[in-house]
């Protein structure tokens, strides 16, 4: 890495003036501000400032020497961006007192990452981003943003791939620019959904780039005059979007943990270990991993207009089987519970302690599945155990679950609880539509 003084002159000469100061809320979206290049020492040692309560589950007081956030500038982030002329965005961690937040989500996940270092192992997590691309219709209603987008099936269609075409190519220049290796785009299996695979890093860098690919994918998306949606579910009757993350472990020597090629699934004793870990803890992981109410409408065993649905809603794992919360491909493990609307650095980081957990406590995990779950379902058999089905449940779970709460950060889980607490009993007061045709003049 460049000094201070030299990556300024480097990035003068690209026509920076200015550095987004970028650091994620609890609630997963990405905040900051603007500030000079010429200060970027000050960034770097002390952070910009921000007033630490008007960011969401900072947790800090309203005054006193706690009460400001500073987001502290990594200065290997540092990259120019392609839809901000003249701006270079650096990713922050948070600190308070001259402390490490302990309610920076960021900060969360390298404290997690600190106990597989202690081991020499490395994460590597590879995301799948999910969305929809979506726009106000008549009377301010979200509808898909393309209207001729209506096929009953319309997984890779092409006809929508061509309608979209500046869309997706305005995105594949963006992510190029700034660095990303992108492998593939694809309509997904709803109406207006989408899915941009990129290559899979180590877990703070692949934190952070779907940080940046959101942030890239808002811009995009505003440009061609449609909203970028993490929303896992607005189509009520289409399949949800989700957030998978393919999580592998290596050790010191750049050897696999979690796989073994002669082995059951072709996992090691701890590949099968850290999936027991993740199994045990999932009902607590709904929480952090389907953050919203509407992430529940997702995790549901319900009918989809086009035939099919990948939801996993039981507790189970199998060899490719993608009706199970963990699927097993290529040596590695697929955690398909996430769903784009989480805090990504948290999802990993309580993953990856539910994981460590099973190693370290020796879980057995339970006989892998080899059949399709919905047609066991559909056939009324006894099913493995159900996720929770609504966001107070899942909350719940989480607050019980002491293991994991200390393992991810008391303070953290508290915050996010409490937020995420007023979240649904806000849901709980609406009244919707749903329930005025039902019941206005039903009794």
């Amino acid at each position: 890495m460049n000094s201070i003084p030299q990556s300024i002159v480097d990035l003068k000469a690209q026509g920076v003036h200015s550095i987004l100061t970028q650091f994620t809320d609890i609630h997963g979206v990405a905040k900051g501000k603007l500030v000079p290049l010429e200060n970027l020492q000050e960034w770097v040692d002390h952070g910009a400032g921000f007033a630490g309560p008007s960011i969401w589950g900072t947790g800090l007081p309203r005054f006193g020497a706690r009460s400001e956030y500073y987001a502290r500038v990594q200065p290997q982030s540092l990259q120019v961006l392609p839809f901000m002329p003249g701006v270079a965005h650096a990713v922050c961690n948070g600190y308070a007192g001259g402390e490490p937040l302990s309610t920076c989500s960021r900060q969360v996940l390298r404290s997690a990452l600190q106990r597989i270092a202690e081991r020499g192992w490395t994460l590597w997590v590879g995301i799948e981003p999910e969305f929809f691309l979506l726009q106000r219709g008549a009377g301010g209603a979200w509808q898909v943003g393309d209207t001729k987008d209506r096929l009953s099936k319309p997984s890779y269609d092409l006809k929508t791939i061509h309608r979209n075409l500046d869309y997706l190519q305005d995105m594949r220049s963006t992510l190029t620019a700034l660095g990303f290796e992108l492998q593939q785009m694809d309509h997904e299996d709803a109406c207006g959904q989408y899915e941009i695979n990129y290559r899979f890093d180590e877990a703070l860098a692949a934190a952070d780039r779907f940080m940046l690919f959101k942030l890239a994918a808002h811009a995009v998306a505003e440009k061609h005059e449609v909203a970028f949606s993490c929303m896992p579910k607005p189509l009520a009757n289409a399949p949800g979007s989700g957030l998978h993350f393919h999580l592998s472990l290596t050790d010191a020597n750049g050897q696999p943990v979690l796989s073994d090629a002669g082995g059951l699934l072709g996992l090691s004793a701890h590949g099968h270990q850290f999936a027991a870990g993740l199994l045990h803890h999932a009902d607590a992981l709904s929480a952090v991993c389907a953050p919203t109410v509407n992430s529940y409408k997702r995790l549901a065993c319900s009918e989809s207009a086009s035939g099919t649905t990948w939801s996993p809603v039981w507790k189970s794992y199998g060899d490719n089987n993608r009706t199970c919360l963990v699927r097993t491909v290529a040596g590695r493990l697929e955690w398909r519970l996430p769903d784009p609307s989480c805090n990504v650095y948290a999802a990993i980081a309580a993953s990856l302690c539910a994981g460590l957990d099973g190693i370290a406590r020796q879980m057995q995990a339970p006989a892998p599945c080899q059949e399709d779950l919905y047609e066991r379902f559909s056939r009324g058999e006894v099913m493995p155990d159900r996720l929770p089905r609504n966001l107070q449940d899942a909350l719940t779970a989480l607050e019980q679950d002491a293991s994991l709460v200390q393992m991810l950060g008391v303070d953290f889980c508290n915050e996010f609880v409490r937020l995420k607490r007023l979240e649904w009993d806000e849901y709980s007061q609406h009244v919707s539509n749903w329930e005025l045709q039902r019941y206005a003049d039903y009794f």
